[in-house]
């Protein structure tokens, strides 16, 4: 089964309303199993646009990624977040197919 994701960029805008945003959070992520892969730290823009914050969530699957987004717990905490930030965000199922082969 294909894990899913949170692919994640934000500017936030207000911290300290953010920061009650990140407190309330976990309750949500440890519910449907969510892992950080990316929180913030270095990145470097090669093409396109794009936020100063960014977040990787894996999750056991895609469904788990819905899941958390559409549960109460992680709607309660997004209440904190919509007053503190801008974002784009996307769900979406990771791929477990075949690799190109090295060469």
């Amino acid at each position: 089964m294909a894990k899913g994701y949170w692919v994640v960029q934000v500017d936030i805008t207000d911290m300290e309303r953010f920061k009650k945003y990140v407190e309330t959070n976990g309750e949500a992520f440890s519910k449907y199993g969510a892992r950080f892969l990316v929180r913030g730290g270095q990145f470097s823009a090669m093409e396109g646009q794009c936020r100063s914050r960014h977040v990787v969530l894996e999750f056991p699957s895609y469904e788990a990624a819905l899941n958390c987004w559409n549960s109460p717990e992680y709607q309660a905490a997004l209440k904190h977040r919509l007053q503190a930030s801008e974002i784009d965000l996307i769900v979406l199922e990771g791929y477990d197919g075949p690799q190109p082969a090295a060469i």
